[in-house]
């Protein structure tokens, strides 16, 4: 019972499964901006790519 009390006084695994979430909330966040700009995004790289090309 001990061994559980201070488990859940334990802050040092908070502060990494802080870190964890926020990790994976940026994650998300940025999955769903390419994955809803994907045309843009693919035309801006091409676009890039091709004023790159020599000529």
């Amino acid at each position: 019972m001990r061994s559980l009390v201070r488990l859940f006084k334990d802050e040092e695994g908070a502060t990494m499964a802080e870190y964890a979430l926020l990790l994976g909330l940026v994650t998300v966040a940025i999955a769903t901006v390419v994955a809803t700009f994907r045309g843009q995004l693919a035309a801006q790289f091409t676009r890039a790519g091709d004023s790159l090309t020599p000529q």
